[in-house]
């Protein structure tokens, strides 16, 4: 089976980690933060000092780092992780960091080195289980098998493809989630109980945003939330968006939590929980 290095060790990289071992590939990882790798070379995996040393031979090099800066630093230049890479190697990044990176990230490769951009729609839950949503831009077939231990694929295109659907498609979720907050500070602000709200919505095209806003299972940062959300709004004017991540950076005590938190932060700031008074008689 293909030799994998896997770089970047969150809350999505150690559990996608996870799945390359149980598939039986022999795994090489690294972390910036060294005692993540702890729990995967307890399991059989090989840890890595360095992203150069990590990439030494492998068949497969999966990155899925944090935002487009962390690439930069792990990948780029003569002494990063991507001049070490042979001719042969297939490059797969998994992070979100958009299709100007992407672009960034395939002029350091070496002659001979593939790149196939497969950022993923879904939290830990879903990677734990095998069902996330890869978006792939380029050739995913030398891949493909590799690629499946994750989730479902959805070919998007030329290299790239990928990571800008992904911008789109998360940048609508993390707008949702914030829809569904305002939209229970209006409710509380009416004095409409949240069990019919919210049950009202979960039967409308707000579904989707009203599970995420409340789900328990997953985690996905408010920083990271507001990295991808700034990178739609680099890529396009979008006021909408933009008054979100203006949202998102409004509480860095937050940065840290589940998306769903700051839903619910949207929710109290103005106090919530306030009955709206009448409003009175108008002559027609």
């Amino acid at each position: 089976m293909e030799k994998i290095a896997f770089l970047g060790l969150g809350h999505m990289g150690a559990v996608m980690a996870r799945r390359l071992l149980a598939a039986g590939h022999p795994l090489t990882v690294w972390n910036r933060t060294a005692s993540r790798a702890e729990p995967l070379v307890a399991a059989g995996a090989r840890q890595a000092s360095t992203p150069v040393a990590a990439v030494d031979g492998a068949d497969v090099v999966i990155t899925m780092l944090a935002d487009p800066e962390a690439v930069r630093q792990v990948m780029g230049g003569p002494a990063g992780a991507a001049a070490a890479l042979r001719p042969g190697t297939r490059l797969i990044d998994m992070s979100s960091i958009g299709p100007r990176a992407v672009r960034e990230l395939a002029g350091w490769l070496p002659a001979g080195v593939a790149l196939v951009d497969a950022p993923v729609m879904g939290s830990v839950d879903r990677a734990a289980t095998g069902e996330l949503s890869l978006l792939v831009g380029g050739d995913p077939d030398p891949v493909l098998k590799i690629l499946e231990c994750f989730g479902t694929v959805t070919r998007c295109g030329p290299t790239g493809s990928g990571a800008a659907l992904k911008i789109v498609l998360i940048s609508s979720v993390i707008g949702g989630v914030a829809l569904v907050g305002e939209a229970l500070a209006l409710a509380d602000t009416l004095g409409l109980p949240e069990e019919l709200v919210v049950g009202a919505m979960a039967k409308g095209p707000l579904a989707g945003a009203v599970d995420r806003a409340f789900a328990r299972e997953a985690h996905f940062s408010v920083a990271l939330a507001a990295k991808d959300v700034r990178l739609a709004t680099d890529a396009a004017e979008l006021p909408v968006a933009s008054a979100v991540l203006g949202f998102l950076t409004e509480f860095p005590e937050l940065a840290d939590e589940d998306l769903a938190q700051a839903a619910q932060r949207f929710r109290t700031r103005t106090g919530g929980h306030r009955v709206a008074e009448a409003a009175p008689p108008t002559d027609r």
